[in-house]
């Protein structure tokens, strides 16, 4: 990954170098609703699958879970979350999340947001596998994705979103409907138990108040005017989310392993 390249880098570490620090696509209101249909409590072991820049992660140890592992494949991100959180139970690790290490039915809860969507179907499928692995008989699973609308939207548009979504974030994006997405859930073991959406309006102005505060999105603004390469990438990014906004939303499930 070239973080330091804005042409190259991918469009979630752009959006972080000027500030952004909810990443996800339903934003924070999504991303709470995972956090409160998960119902943490002091007797959870967590998992969370690429945790990023710890922003959910900071809300879930607020929780005061019994155990938290954060699994990301990124080392400088490892780095600097094992930095940020520090505690007797609290650890970010290197590692794939298709294979953890973890053990076998070894935890309670286990989430990852924004990342099923940057992986093939099958991946998607490996990923999805590993947390009903790791998870106990009756463990929840929540995921915080990118979703397709409606039901049956066109292969042919799909494709057409999925290929304007990949040039201009440099990520292989291929968001589901929510019927795809409780599909693949359902078909490694999983049972559903909540559906929750949202506008995917990640870089829209009244989104990114709520998300980051005034103050801080008069900040992001201002970083994006003073660095045209980033600015321009954005700007792309923008446009891609405008032209496919009435077929994209965010989607958050939470599932049960049965």
């Amino acid at each position: 990954m070239d973080k330091d390249n804005f042409a190259k880098a991918q469009g979630h570490w752009i959006l972080a170098q000027m500030g952004k620090r909810v990443l996800r696509p339903g934003g924070r209101e999504l991303t709470q609703k995972l956090i409160s249909s998960l119902d943490v409590t002091s007797n959870d072991n967590i998992v969370e699958f690429a945790p990023g820049l710890g922003y959910t992660a900071s809300l879930v140890l607020n929780k005061k879970p019994k155990s938290y592992v954060g699994v990301d494949a990124d080392s400088d991100v490892v780095s600097l979350l094992n930095r940020k959180f520090q505690g007797e139970n609290i650890k970010f690790q290197l590692g794939n999340a298709t294979q953890t290490g973890l053990d076998d039915n070894s935890k309670d809860k286990v989430y990852g947001e924004a990342m099923l969507t940057m992986h093939v179907d099958h991946r998607k499928s490996e990923i999805i596998r590993e947390a009903h692995r790791i998870l106990r008989k009756g463990g929840l699973y929540a995921i915080h994705e990118l979703g397709l609308m409606p039901e049956d939207l066109d292969d042919d548009i799909k494709s057409k979103v999925q290929r304007d979504l990949a040039m201009s974030i440099r990520v292989n994006a291929r968001p589901l409907t929510q019927t795809e997405w409780t599909s693949l859930l359902e078909n490694e073991g999983f049972k559903v138990n909540k559906v929750e959406t949202n506008k995917m309006h990640l870089l829209k102005p009244k989104r990114m108040i709520e998300d980051e505060g005034f103050f801080r999105f008069l900040k992001i603004r201002f970083n994006i005017l003073t660095h045209p390469q980033a600015r321009k990438r954005i700007v792309e990014m923008k446009e891609v989310f405008q032209k496919h906004q009435s077929k994209m939303n965010a989607i958050v499930i939470v599932a049960e392993k049965i």
